[in-house]
């Protein structure tokens, strides 16, 4: 199996300060977006820190993916959920010594692909899609206000995308209690494309243009980036924007 990524984030046309920190190591299979919570202090720094502290750990095989009271998941998803809570962990011990960073908080979503599997693991409403066979599906579930609605059937899927609180996220990397770590494991096939985004991408563009754009045939995936946050900012752009995206080749 070959990968081919194509990455890009922009601050939007509202926020001067751009919070959405990625991260792309196709040599290990890694994959990372981090989303700081607006409106928070330091949220550019939390996302920071929560991207770089999962890098970290991932790579330490420090003997957290054996644990037995956590069966379920292979491995590699074990410790690509340990290092996420980690991360939340780092942040709580920075606040701790620096105060006026109390309260920072992100988001994070992570694509782990090791030989014929991926491992997602998510907090927050940032998100994962596959394109597959030309039908877009979302692979995580938002930890979020609205998306709670939704599920409950109380609210549309696009009156969500409106409503004053679609940023108000019911689970974050904030230096509280370990928050629950959210975990998929899915079969890549040549062919599919995965995207992983922050919200100031998918509450403005509705999925059926997601998945216009992001299956477009000879073009580069970076100018696929491109297309989704120009997307985004001819709507308005009032977040922070990022798209990450892998295609599977065959061999």
């Amino acid at each position: 199996m070959r990968l081919q990524v194509g990455a890009r984030t922009d601050a939007g046309r509202v926020r001067s300060l751009n919070e959405d920190v990625y991260r792309v190591h196709p040599e290990q299979g890694l994959f990372l977006v981090c989303d700081g919570m607006g409106g928070c202090p330091a949220g550019e720094v939390a996302s920071e820190m929560a991207a770089r502290s999962i890098v970290e750990h991932v790579n330490a095989d420090d003997g957290h993916t054996a644990n037995p009271a956590r069966d379920g998941y292979l491995p590699h998803s074990r410790r690509l959920r340990t290092a996420v809570e980690h991360s939340n962990q780092y942040i709580f011990e920075t606040a701790q010594v620096e105060p006026e960073r109390a309260g920072m908080g992100t988001t994070v979503v992570g694509a782990w692909i090791n030989g014929p599997l991926v491992s997602v693991a998510h907090v927050g409403d940032s998100r994962v899609y596959v394109l597959r066979d030309g039908t877009l599906d979302q692979i995580t579930h938002d930890h979020s206000w609205v998306e709670e609605q939704v599920r409950a059937g109380t609210m549309s899927p696009s009156a969500a995308r409106q409503h004053p609180w679609r940023n108000v996220v019911t689970r974050a990397l904030s230096g509280g209690e370990d928050p629950e770590v959210d975990v998929t494991e899915v079969s890549p096939q040549p062919g599919e494309r995965y995207l992983l985004c922050s919200d100031g991408l998918f509450t403005v563009v509705p999925d059926a243009r997601i998945a216009e754009i992001l299956g477009k045939t000879g073009v580069t995936l970076e100018s696929i980036t491109r297309s989704l946050i120009e997307a985004a900012n001819d709507g308005g752009g009032p977040d922070n924007i990022t798209a990450l995206i892998l295609q599977i080749d065959a061999a």
